[in-house]
C-alpha cells in the first residue's frame, strides 16, 4: 500500500524510486508507468506531482546535485590541509556514486544526452562546481610546495575528475565487483605520487 503522505514526501518517494529503477532497468527504458506501479500509484498520480517526464528527471538531477554538494562541503570541512581536503573530495564523490549506482548510467543515457537539455545543464553545472572545488584545493596544494607547479590546476582537476569517472565506469561494467571508493582512492594516491613536487627537486639535483 502506498499510504497517505504529504506532497513533498510523495515527491521524495517518487524521486528515490526513479533512482532505484534507473539502476535496475536502465534510465532509457524507465517509464512513469514503471514508477507508478512500483510505488502503488496510478500514472496520472505521478503527473500530479511532476507535470512531465522531463520535470521528473529534472527533480532527480536536482536531488543528486543537492546531495553531492552537501557531501563535498562536509568532506572539506572535516579535512585539514590541501592533501587531506583533496582526498576527501575524491572520496566523497566516489562514495556518492557507490551509494547511487544509477548515476553512471544516467550520465550516459539518451535522456541526458539527447532528450532533456535541462537535465544535461544540471549535470554540466555540477561537474563544473566539482572541478572548481578541486582547482581551489590544488592551488593551495601547489602553493604549499607539495605538488608540481608546471601543471595547471585546471588540468590536474580534469585528470582527477577523469580518474573518478573512469573507475566508476569500470566498476559499473565489472558488475560492481570491487569496492569503488577504495579502488578510486588507491588510484588517486598513485596520481598524487606522479604529481609530487619532490620529483621536480630530484630532477633539479641531477642536473
Amino acid at each position: 500500500m502506498s499510504g497517505r503522505q504529504s506532497a513533498e514526501e510523495r515527491k521524495t518517494q517518487i524521486v528515490a524510486e526513479v533512482l532505484r529503477l534507473a539502476d535496475e532497468i536502465g534510465p532509457d527504458r524507465l517509464s512513469t508507468t514503471d514508477v507508478a506501479r512500483a510505488i502503488g500509484l496510478s500514472q496520472p498520480a505521478i503527473f500530479r506531482h511532476f507535470p512531465t517526464k522531463g520535470a521528473l528527471w529534472l527533480a532527480v538531477a536536482e536531488d543528486i546535485a543537492n546531495r553531492l554538494q552537501g557531501s563535498w562541503a562536509e568532506a572539506e570541512a572535516e579535512a585539514a590541509g590541501p592533501q587531506a581536503r583533496l582526498r576527501a573530495l575524491i572520496c566523497a564523490q566516489l562514495s556518492a556514486i557507490s551509494e547511487t549506482p544509477a548515476l553512471p548510467s544516467i550520465l550516459f543515457s539518451r535522456e541526458l544526452q539527447v532528450d532533456n537539455p535541462a537535465l544535461r545543464d544540471v549535470f554540466r553545472g555540477l561537474l563544473g562546481a566539482f572541478q572548481g572545488r578541486l582547482v581551489a584545493v590544488i592551488r593551495d596544494f601547489q602553493a604549499a610546495g607539495d605538488m608540481k607547479r608546471d601543471v595547471s590546476p585546471e588540468d590536474v582537476a580534469i585528470l582527477l575528475t577523469s580518474l573518478v569517472q573512469g573507475v566508476a565506469i569500470r566498476w559499473t561494467l565489472g558488475a560492481r565487483g570491487f569496492a569503488l571508493p577504495q579502488e578510486g582512492l588507491r588510484l588517486f594516491d598513485v596520481q598524487l605520487v606522479l604529481l609530487n613536487a619532490e620529483d621536480d627537486v630530484l630532477d633539479e639535483k641531477k642536473r
